[in-house]
């Protein structure tokens, strides 16, 4: 039994469910354009759906199933992007070596915070659990 059978109860049309997740990125970057915040409107939308799911779960559960649609088709999204890097090429030529130390600083930086935060709340959730 897959989960679209499973929770038929909850299930949303897709277009439904997109149409909402653009919602959320629609209010994240009104929010960042009248705050004028220095965090990309979708990371604020992104954050907003995060507090939506953690208070109406029935609403998780339609998402999973249309967003579960969209993951497997995931690779598709990646097409224009190749298609950038492609217009770019003899700039990227150009710049290689400034391009390829970014990358990886960044993501050796990303993967020490990663690390780091997740220690931290490992160490949160081991305290909260001693204490109760």
């Amino acid at each position: 039994m897959n989960l679209i059978d499973k929770n038929r109860e909850y299930n949303m049309p897709f277009l439904t469910m997109m149409t909402i997740l653009l919602v959320y990125q629609l209010v994240g970057e009104l929010i960042v354009l009248s705050l004028d915040l220095p965090v990309p409107g979708p990371v604020v939308g992104m954050l907003l759906l995060l507090l939506s799911l953690m208070i109406k779960n029935p609403f998780a559960v339609q998402l999973e199933v249309s967003t579960g649609f969209l993951l497997s088709h995931l690779s598709l999204l990646f097409i224009p992007a190749g298609v950038g890097v492609m217009v770019h090429l003899v700039r990227l030529q150009q710049e290689w070596l400034a391009i390829s130390i970014a990358l990886i600083v960044s993501t050796v930086l990303g993967l020490l915070v990663t690390a780091w935060s997740m220690m931290a709340i490992c160490k949160l959730l081991n305290w909260k659990k001693a204490q109760s």
